[in-house]
Formats: structure tokens, C-alpha cells, sequence
């Protein structure tokens, strides 16, 4: 299997980054191909903007990104480091995210990498989306860090479940582009464990990653669950977590119930 690590991190010596070498050599003693995208390593230009378009466009007025890269796309221009990550992106089977938690959701130079490199006509666009997105077939999956303990990303917690603050990357960019979502592998507070803590953690992941090709994904509703509307039908009761579906008399805590319970968390993580 080919996989590519997107790591954001700007501190080697960091768990992030502890985790994406655990990964590296785990996968490579395996016999998989592993490709690394370092972004802050790199100097990775985060910003979508006119610079990106040095070719002609198709509005030299009015700047739209996604017409623009449609464009890009169409005429083959991408910036050279829009298309060097876009060749990796086409070569891997698994995409895997290596991030801290910031601000709840992914660092900005990930979320610019995503905006520059996933780009309509490239990633997506013309209705190639979901079950009609451009990388069905292969698979993507978070590895990430956070600040404070599990208790707190409880669904019960006072930051709300892990799973529907990753909905966004889950869903509406590993999921909308056609990729299966694995569930994700989450190290809990790092920096409050003991060295013992840490290492029982990376070893965690070692073996969640030896098992990747077996693992069960996240559940995804098909396309025939919704209607021409894109609502999931009143017969089908939501079974992802972040939806529930009140035409089928379903409270959201229901669903979250539901969802929730198809997470695996290695015990190293739950301290």
C-alpha cells in the first residue's frame, strides 16, 4: 500500500511528530510505500490567492478561486508545489493526517494545504462528490494530538465529542472527495503523560496501524439514503453521529449514541 503522511506540526521534536515517525517506520517494517508531506518543514505557502494564477485567467478582473482553479486544472498550471502535492496525493492509497488539535479543528498551514492542493477540478466539481467523489476507492484517516484529556472530548464533555469536532475533516473533505474515513487515532494530552504514558500511546498506534488495512471505517450514509434534496430519506435514521434525522423521529443524541460507539480508543489514550 502507498501512503501519504500530511504532517503539520512546526516543531520536530514534538507527539505529532513522534507519532508521524511511529507511523513512518511502522508502515515501512510492514512493506508499505510511505511518502511524507512535512508543511511547515517544507515552507508551504498556506494562502490561496491571485498568486496562484500567473497563467491567464478566465476573469483577470474578478478573482474566483475555485473558477480559477478549475481553470488550473483544465489547462494543466498549477503552481509547481500545488502540483507536486497533487502527484502524491494521486499516487497514495491512504491519506493520513498528522496534526494537534488548535483552536478545534486542524492548523491553518493544513487547512490552507487542503484549500491550495484539493482543488475544484483536480479534487473535486462538475457534481464529484461523496459516493461520486474523485478518490473513491482508497482510504484517508486522522492521527491527531490534543490539549487536555478524553474526558473533556467526551460526548458529555465541555468540549464536546472528538468525533463531531473531526466531522469537518471526516466528512467534508476526506468523505466529499471519495475517500473511505478509518477512524481517526487520537492522543489525548501528551504533554500531561508520563514518559511510560507516551510510549504505551506510540505503541498503540504502531498496532492500530498494523491492522490498517483490516480496520473498519467510519460509517458514511450511501447516496440512496438521501433523497433528491441530498436529506436523508424519512424512513432512514441518521447512523453517523453529526446528522440525525427528525422526519424519521430522531433526536440528535440518538444518533450520537450510535456513532460514537463505532470510535476505537486505545487504552493508553483514556488516562
Amino acid at each position: 500500500m502507498k501512503v501519504l503522511i500530511v504532517h503539520a506540526h512546526p516543531e520536530p521534536a514534538s507527539f505529532s511528530a513522534a507519532l508521524k515517525d511511529t507511523a513512518v517506520a511502522t508502515l515501512t517494517a510492514q512493506g508499505h510505500d510511505v511518502n511524507i508531506s512535512d508543511l511547515y518543514a517544507m515552507g508551504f505557502k498556506a494562502v490561496p490567492d491571485a498568486d496562484d494564477f500567473t497563467a491567464d485567467r478566465t476573469d483577470p478582473d474578478r478573482l474566483r478561486i475555485d473558477i480559477e482553479q478549475e481553470h488550473q486544472h483544465e489547462t494543466g498550471s498549477y503552481p509547481p508545489d500545488v502540483a507536486a502535492e497533487q502527484a502524491k496525493v494521486e499516487w497514495c492509497d491512504l491519506m493520513i493526517f498528522q496534526f494537534p488539535i488548535w483552536w478545534f479543528s486542524m492548523p491553518a498551514i493544513l487547512k490552507g494545504w487542503v484549500e491550495r492542493v484539493m482543488a475544484r477540478g483536480f479534487a473535486y466539481g462538475g457534481g464529484r462528490k461523496h459516493a461520486g467523489g474523485v478518490f473513491l476507492g482508497r482510504k484517508a484517516m486522522v492521527c491527531c494530538t490534543t490539549g487536555t484529556s478524553a474526558d473533556t472530548y467526551a460526548p458529555d464533555g465541555i468540549e464536546g465529542d472528538i468525533l463531531h469536532l473531526l466531522w469537518p475533516v471526516n466528512n467534508g473533505i476526506f468523505h466529499y472527495m471519495g475517500f473511505t474515513p478509518l477512524p481517526p487515532f487520537i492522543a489525548f494530552a501528551p504533554r500531561l503523560a508520563t514518559e511510560t504514558e507516551r510510549k504505551e500511546c506510540l505503541d498503540a498506534y504502531a498496532e492500530r496501524l498494523r491492522s490498517i488495512e483490516i480496520i473498519t471505517p467510519l460509517f458514511m450514509h450511501p447516496r440512496e439514503d438521501y433523497g433528491p434534496t441530498q436529506r436523508l430519506l424519512p424512513t432512514v435514521k441518521a447512523r453517523s453521529g453529526f446528522q440525525w434525522n427528525p422526519s424519521a423521529g430522531q433526536a440528535h443524541e440518538e444518533a450520537a449514541t450510535g456513532y460514537t460507539g463505532l470510535m476505537h480508543r486505545d487504552p493508553a489514550q483514556d488516562r
